[in-house]
Formats: C-alpha cells, structure tokens, sequence
C-alpha cells in the first residue's frame, strides 16, 4: 500500500519519510524542542520531493514511543488528525520494533530510557516479547540499540524508515488507531483540569 507516510518525534529530533515504489525520501533534523513547529513543514517539504500531495497518499506510518513524553504525543496527535482528515489509514510502530526491523531473530533491542534504566524487548522468530524497563540487562543474544553496549548491531535502516516499511506491510490490514507507548509515566505534574476525551 504505497505511497505511505511516516515521521517521528519521539526523540530530540523531527524525522519523516515517504516511501514510494523503489523510493525513499527522508529528513532527519536534531532538535531538544520546536517538534511541534517544524513537523508539518517537514512532511509538506518531503511531499514536494516526491512530486505528491496529500490526497495521494494512501497510509500513514507513527513512531509512538518509548520516548520523550511530549514527543510522542506530538506525533500520535498528527497522525490521527492527518488520518481523519485525509480518510485513510494510520499506523503506530513503537520505536523497539523499528529498530529490530531488518535484522536477525533472536534479538534484544536495549535503549537508554535515562535514569540508570533500560527499555528493553526480545524479537525472536516466533515473534516479539513484552516491553519492558529494566535496570541493566546483559544479553544472551545479539543485541541492538542506544544503550546495547560493545559490539552491538546497528540498525538495519534509519528509524523514521523502518517505521515506514512496517506501516506498509501493516495497512492492508485493520489496525487499531496509533496510542503513545508508554512504559513509565511523565515527569510532569498532572493538570488540575481533567484531560480532554480521545475519541476511538
């Protein structure tokens, strides 16, 4: 199901990609802050490289985290408005996922999830284990990730690709709307008004 469109801001960066038939075109730029600003230019930039528009789209591809609390929520957000609007699919790809896309079975795929912790999640040929955090862990198999030490594989692809090529072999089929993956809770204090309702 092409041309698809996938970005993400879970991280200190803004990433997209648009994947065509036999053509990947991507932009990563590092940033602490301003996601919010700089993502809809970014995906209209990647568009015009492409020779595309909106409408021709026929999926979208969603990094949901782990990650930076109001990074994900940044990208989950655009993806769900992007997808009622333009009535086509979207698609969440966890960040742990796209990194062991594209690489050998049995993998542990460890990433930095700061203080003193890990995320951490085993991809085998029969499929993926639980996420979890973890305060170190010292893998049995070949490992891959920001925080997987010496001697770790790096990445098949960049992120914001793979995230691309998962959403194109998932949209053919239903999928659930994209949720913010979360495996520990915000560091910010909780509003005193109550949170809006996120419609199905």
């Amino acid at each position: 199901m092409l041309p698809i469109l996938a970005f993400d801001t879970s991280a200190a960066h803004c990433a997209a990609a648009l994947l065509l038939q036999g053509r990947v075109i991507q932009r990563l730029e590092p940033m602490e802050r301003g996601q919010a600003e700089r993502l809809m230019p970014m995906l209209e930039e990647v568009l015009a490289e492409g020779g595309i528009g909106w409408r021709d789209l026929r999926a979208l591809a969603v990094g949901t985290g782990p990650g930076n609390f109001t990074g994900v929520r940044i990208a989950v957000a655009a993806a769900r408005g992007l997808a009622l609007g333009l009535g086509i699919p979207a698609v969440g790809v966890s960040r742990l996922e796209a990194l062991a896309h594209g690489l050998p079975r049995p993998l542990v795929v460890i990433e930095d999830a700061r203080r003193g912790q890990v995320y951490v999640q085993l991809f085998t040929p029969a499929g993926p284990g639980p996420a979890h955090l973890a305060d170190r862990i010292v893998p049995a198999c070949p490992a891959t990730g920001s925080a997987a030490g010496p001697g770790a594989l790096p990445p098949a692809m960049p992120l914001v690709e793979a995230i691309a090529r998962i959403g194109a072999e998932r949209a053919a089929s239903p999928q659930p709307s994209p949720a913010p993956f979360y495996l520990r809770g915000a560091d910010a204090a909780p509003p005193a008004d109550p949170p809006p309702v996120i419609l199905p």
